[in-house]
């Protein structure tokens, strides 16, 4: 079973430094504590090996019949000296014991041995070191058994812990503090990038910091310019062909009425208004997508109440519930455009409109609802595309460039509010515009 992997680099760094830290930790901890061990062991044996080279030494500076007067004068809580007496048998020999080399090392011009003494009541067997004296005579030096060399002895638990804890601690913090200041700029630049889709005209990122990010920044500044500049020149371009067309269209307006049949100058004329029109939705859409009137106050259920007027007068069926207890910060004009234009479609494709007004804590939400047959659930996004229209908006009677719903979507996105269209569960179609409360929508 694959275990599930942090989604952030954040936390996969974060992760692969407690991972290692801990491992480390712990084979550092390992090692400090067999080697103190080993070296503790190792100054006991060789403190035990230089007290009976001592012992040895005084003992051989001594007449014999001094010897057995003073033996027991050197013996000591642990250690217990005897002279061996000639013929004597001696244990079984322990020649990888660590003590026979620390006896060695520090008595190395006599001969020692080192012996096992079983011993039923004992945890451990005891030793029996021999050493050989200047005439020979050999010194038996007892000794208490040792217990085996642990793997690894730890400390008591609460200490043990305490210090874990701590060492875990630190390098925790240590390793956020690291892993915080190498995703910053990450961080900062995806929050660029997620900007640049709502304002292309935002200011440039900041190019300092370490090296690669600094470049990264770069890149993103020099992308930023290349989309900002595209995006002017498609307007532009867009605005001039839109603008060139009214000459020829008026020209050809003026010719239609030079024809003497009726029934095909009236078709003309519709014709022409249809280009026109196209025209008219051409230059709005270009607007639309440098739209950048400055940011102010909005009463939206003012602005929804005199919505509601214009449409009575055209005589349309148009209703308004909801109110608001805080201002919409927006664009006056892109914003009634925008509302105005989901009107329209309403009452053109459903009769009668119905718009609700709610706020929330964090957005507006304005409801308008239709009571037309709906769209397939396929064509509720693709409706926002430039021209493009349903097959139910393609007759004489109902016109429409395939502009109006892209247009709503620009000048609602400028100011960094977002339409959606979904189907009503009691007939119809409602658009639900959502736009941010606080100067945030600046």
């Amino acid at each position: 079973m694959k275990l599930p992997a942090p989604r952030s680099l954040f936390a996969r760094l974060m992760l692969i430094w407690l991972i290692g830290i801990a491992l480390v930790l712990a084979l550092s901890f390992m090692l400090f504590a067999g080697e103190r061990e080993r070296v503790g062991r190792a100054a006991l044996l060789a403190g035990i090996a230089q007290e009976i080279a001592t012992a040895a030494d005084v003992l051989d500076r001594m007449p014999p019949t001094d010897r057995e007067r003073w033996i027991d004068e050197f013996g000591r809580r642990r250690l217990r000296f005897a002279l061996r007496a000639p013929g004597e048998a001696m244990p079984p020999e322990q020649a990888s014991h660590p003590l026979l080399q620390a006896l060695r090392e520090a008595m190395p011009e006599r001969t020692v041995s080192l012996h096992r003494l079983e011993r039923p009541t004992m945890p451990h067997p005891l030793l029996l070191a021999s050493v050989s004296l200047a005439d020979s005579t050999a010194l038996l030096v007892r000794l208490p058994g040792f217990p085996p060399p642990p793997g690894l002895r730890l400390p008591p638990p609460d200490r043990l812990f305490a210090a874990l804890f701590a060492l875990i601690g630190g390098v925790s913090l240590l390793a956020w503090i690291a892993v915080r200041l190498a995703t910053r700029p990450l961080s900062r630049m995806a929050a660029a990038a997620r900007a640049l889709g709502d304002d292309p005209e935002r200011a440039p990122m900041e190019t300092s910091g370490p090296t690669e990010v600094a470049q990264a920044a770069i890149a993103f500044n020099q992308m930023q310019q290349r989309i900002r500049e595209h995006v002017a020149e498609r307007t532009r371009i867009l605005a001039a062909i839109s603008h060139d067309l009214q000459t020829p269209i008026t020209r050809l307006r003026l010719r239609a009425e030079l024809v003497d049949d009726e029934g095909l100058r009236a078709r003309i004329q519709s014709d022409l208004d249809a280009m026109q029109a196209l025209v008219k939705e051409g230059l709005a859409y270009a607007r639309s997508l440098d739209e950048r009137q400055p940011a102010q106050p909005i009463d939206l259920a003012g602005l929804l109440s005199a919505l509601r007027a214009d449409a009575e007068d055209m005589g349309w069926q148009v209703s308004v519930a909801g109110s608001t207890r805080h201002p919409c910060v927006g664009q006056p004009t892109a914003l009634r455009r925008a509302l105005w234009n989901l009107i329209e479609n309403g009452i053109k494709f459903g009769g009668r409109v119905e718009i609700l007004l709610v706020e929330r804590r964090d957005e507006f939400e304005i409801r308008i609802r239709d009571h037309g047959t709906g769209l397939p659930d396929e064509e509720l996004e693709k409706v926002f595309e430039p021209f493009y229209r349903t097959e139910s908006s393609r007759s004489r009677e109902t016109g429409g460039t395939g502009l109006g719903l892209a247009i709503t979507r620009n000048l609602l996105r400028a100011q960094r509010g977002e339409v959606r269209l979904r189907n009503y569960p009691e007939g119809g179609l409602e658009a639900v515009v959502s736009l941010p409360t606080g100067p945030a929508a600046h």
